[in-house]
């Protein structure tokens, strides 16, 4: 066992069981690339080498889901750790993507006194050396499913569609937030990447923050809005530019205002008739968002902004931070503001036998068994639907 962890094991968890998961820091899907030289999750624990080409196995129907119990050198702020719950059953399974897999668990307790970016450097790369083994298994079989994922342009469809991600990243933090082969993303202006890249694990997250509204890596492994673009562009029905990544978060409005110019113009340079546009994260950030739209509309590039809303407990809020007249097509993928009640678990998994539902500095602690009131989901692990991959409905009263 590395020194860097004190206690490490496993347990299996399926969907229904009376179980609530603690400490989850990142949940990734078993991947392993077949043959010659290529790698998934470059950067972390393989060289920075090229992804997106040749063939990867998966294991579709379960996850490495990572809990770490580690307390954190930071106190307060962006920066201080976090981690969430996951329900197996009830409204807490209701809520989230993640209870419909079977989990493979990696239970891990850190010394301490370690400083963030190492302990979530020891996280990640346990998660993602278990989810390659996990899937090597497979080698020598016969996938069940062959699914083809390429950029093709000499079949120049109308409309041709970029996918803008807003990525909200903290450069003052010792992680920012969000990785492009293992190096966390800083200053930046926009950058355009090959969509197969998030197949392979180039994107990954802070294994420190566990949160409900941030993407975990197997949110950037199964991007519902990338995989979506390319079913279309299989139909004919448009070509796929590519992802470009934006760097969102700026202190000034000068700032935003730069980034949301470069995005467009980098979009525009790539062909785009039209872009989907979404965001991680939460704040101001959501500046940058509309701000891009706005650019991008103006140069001719129609647009449809996909967001979760804030609303309220009870979902009569105001839904959106801020807004510009361009952003007139929006797609809703939920709520996530909206109040919940989990009952009492039966069985307690994870690091954690006490949790805080409150995540400011002194904040008490109950029993994690315990039956819970949550003001929204940010603890939930999946429990905010960034970019459209659940399935909702709309009522109107």
């Amino acid at each position: 066992m590395s020194q860097i962890f004190r206690f490490a094991r496993f347990e299996v968890v399926s969907p229904g069981d009376h179980v609530r998961i603690t400490g989850i820091r990142d949940v990734v899907e078993p991947r392993v690339k077949i043959g010659g030289e290529a790698q998934v999750f470059p950067g972390t624990i393989g060289p920075v080498e090229g992804v997106g080409n040749g063939l990867t196995h998966r294991l579709s129907g379960m996850t490495v889901l990572a809990t770490a119990a580690y307390e954190g050198t930071i106190r307060a702020g962006t920066g201080v750790q976090r981690s969430a719950i996951l329900d197996m059953w009830g409204p807490g399974a209701e809520a989230s993507r993640f209870s419909k897999f079977v989990h493979l668990v990696l239970i891990t307790t850190l010394k301490e006194g370690l400083g963030e970016f190492e302990a979530h450097s020891a996280i990640q790369k346990a998660e993602f050396e278990v989810a390659k083994r996990l899937a090597e298994v497979t080698q020598g079989l016969t996938s069940e499913q062959v699914q083809h994922y390429e950029l093709d342009d000499t079949k120049r469809a109308s409309p041709r569609v970029v996918l803008i991600q807003g990525c909200i990243t903290n450069g003052g933090q010792p992680h920012s937030g969000v990785s492009y082969y293992g190096l966390p993303i800083r200053e930046s202006l926009a950058t355009l990447i090959h969509p197969n890249e998030l197949l392979d694990g180039a994107m990954t997250t802070n294994t420190t923050r566990g949160i409900g509204y941030y993407p975990t890596t197997w949110d950037w492994q199964n991007h519902p809005l990338a995989l979506e673009l390319y079913r279309e562009q299989a139909e004919g029905r448009l070509s796929f530019a590519g992802v470009i990544l934006e760097r969102i978060s700026y202190d000034s409005f000068h700032g935003k205002e730069v980034v949301a110019l470069n995005t467009a113009q980098l979009a525009a340079q790539v062909g785009a008739d039209a872009a989907l546009v979404t965001w991680l994260g939460s704040g101001n950030a959501f500046v940058e968002v509309m701000l891009t739209i706005r650019a991008c509309e103006r140069r001719g590039i129609k647009t449809t902004l996909v967001t979760y809303e804030y609303g309220g407990k009870d979902g009569v809020d105001s839904p959106l931070l801020y807004y510009v007249p361009e952003a007139n097509a929006v797609v809703s993928t939920g709520s996530r503001d909206r109040w919940i009640e989990l009952p009492e678990a039966e069985t307690i998994t994870g690091p954690y036998e006490e949790i805080c539902v409150l995540s400011y500095p002194g904040a008490p602690s109950m029993p994690a068994g315990a039956a819970l009131t949550l003001d929204a989901r940010d603890m939930i692990i999946g429990g905010v639907d960034n970019w459209g991959g659940d399935a909702w409905t709309c009522e109107a009263y």
